[in-house]
């Protein structure tokens, strides 16, 4: 079993930046994969970014490339987002989520962020 726990949500004003942490523990060394997810009111759950546990390899959504950044601390076993350019269409629930080899089978609860205009 995996645990994850996010923290860095907030408001902040249209073109500001947060900085969101999931950090994990459990069985890390099953993991393939950390990423976070979000959901916006009345939206169905988007993909944002995720990156590999080992290899550091990163992926974004298009939405969101140029503008965050994932990266990750093996030894904290802490994965990062750090958010900037920030648009009122990024408000949502930032969930962060961990996968094996074939699904994202751990959740995080989800942390909170809203971008005023």
């Amino acid at each position: 079993q995996v645990q994850l726990v996010e923290s860095g949500g907030g408001l902040v004003q249209a073109g500001g930046s947060l900085r969101l942490s999931c950090a994990a523990s459990g069985r890390t060394s099953s993991l393939y994969f950390v990423g976070w997810f979000r959901r916006a009111p009345g939206k169905e759950r988007e993909f944002v970014a995720a990156v590999g546990w080992n290899s550091g390899n990163s992926d974004y959504a298009d939405s969101v490339k140029g503008r965050f950044t994932i990266s990750r601390d093996n030894a904290k076993n802490t994965v990062f987002l750090q958010m900037n350019s920030l648009k009122p269409e990024d408000t949502a629930v930032y969930t962060c989520a961990a996968r094996n080899a074939v699904i994202w089978n751990y959740w995080g609860q989800g942390t909170q962020v809203t971008v005023s205009s």
